[in-house]
């Protein structure tokens, strides 16, 4: 049997990735555009680590999910 509060889990779980993964994107052209014979500015590094944490996590979290639910399955 189902159970549709790990399904609704899931789906957050999965929205949250998605979410942090459009957050890095948006950080793409900054990244690409920085100058390799300058220093990155403080703000940006905090921001793609802030970003880069965030996504890292989520993911991980879909992850351990997926994870704990194929092991309940029977084999």
């Amino acid at each position: 049997m189902t159970d549709s509060n790990e399904i609704e889990a899931l789906k957050a779980s999965l929205r949250g990735a998605l979410s942090t993964a459009a957050a890095l994107a948006a950080l793409e052209d900054r990244v690409l555009a920085l100058d390799p014979r300058e220093e990155i500015p403080g703000e940006d590094l905090d921001e793609i680590g802030r970003v880069t944490l965030a996504h890292a996590v989520s993911s991980q979290a879909l992850r351990g999910l997926v994870e704990s639910m194929r092991a309940r399955r029977p084999a």
